[in-house]
């Protein structure tokens, strides 16, 4: 029985094949494909339980595809394939919706334990309900869409991330490590100023324009959602 289906858009033939070879072997169902517009219209063409997707690549860039993606399913797991290592190549693609990033060149290892990582959260996210509540937040899970007191709030993929997160976890101390592993991934261990940032985003949104705060800061050790 397979352990999910994987499709997989890299241009570099080897990898790709390498890729197929090593997922196969551990008894996952794949394709390859090597360039974003073939990538884009089999993800459209078929259901997947996750993606791996080069960010360089010829007709469409990864990151096109990825915008492409997240504007017509906002649950599949996607991972980056990348030879850059850029902190703005990455905020890029995890603004756009990417679950995770990994560069090139990386241990399969890793990558496979990032896959079973995302398809862990994926199947646990497909069977929780699909609003959460807590005061007068409200989060639809199946759309996205974000609430406070009746007033639609816009995040951006990265954010949502983090509120869902939280408020997963709410009542509980979370560390700015089990924030960057749970919400950035592996790639960012250790760097404690995008999550400084992308809180400092989160409460302009849905604690500044309200009388009562949600997001509480646990003085050097990390931060805690309440009610």
């Amino acid at each position: 029985m397979s352990k999910g289906k994987i499709l997989i858009v890299e241009d570099e033939r080897k990898i790709a094949r390498l890729l197929q070879l090593e997922l196969e072997h551990e008894g996952y169902e794949t394709r390859a494909v090597y360039t974003g517009l073939d990538g884009f219209m089999l993800f459209q063409q078929e259901q997947w339980d996750l993606l791996l997707l080069d960010v360089m690549l010829p007709e469409l860039s990864g990151l096109e595809v990825l915008r492409r993606v997240r504007s017509i399913d906002n649950l599949t797991p996607v991972i980056l394939l990348t030879a850059r290592d850029a902190l703005p190549d990455k905020v890029s693609g995890l603004d756009l919706g990417a679950n995770d990033y990994i560069t090139k060149p990386f241990k399969i290892e890793e990558l496979l334990a990032r896959i079973r990582v995302w398809l862990r959260q994926s199947m646990v996210q497909k069977e929780t309900p699909s609003s959460i509540c807590i005061g007068d937040l409200t989060i639809n899970e199946k759309n996205r869409e974000v609430e406070r007191a009746g007033q639609s709030i816009a995040l951006t993929p990265k954010e949502y991330d983090l509120l869902v997160y939280l408020v997963q976890n709410q009542n509980q101390v979370l560390t700015f490590d089990q924030l960057l592993s749970n919400v950035w991934g592996y790639d960012y261990y250790g760097d404690t100023n995008i999550v400084y940032v992308y809180i400092r985003y989160l409460r302009k949104k849905i604690d500044t324009p309200f009388s009562k705060p949600y997001i509480h800061t646990v003085r050097g050790v990390g931060y805690m959602l309440k009610e």
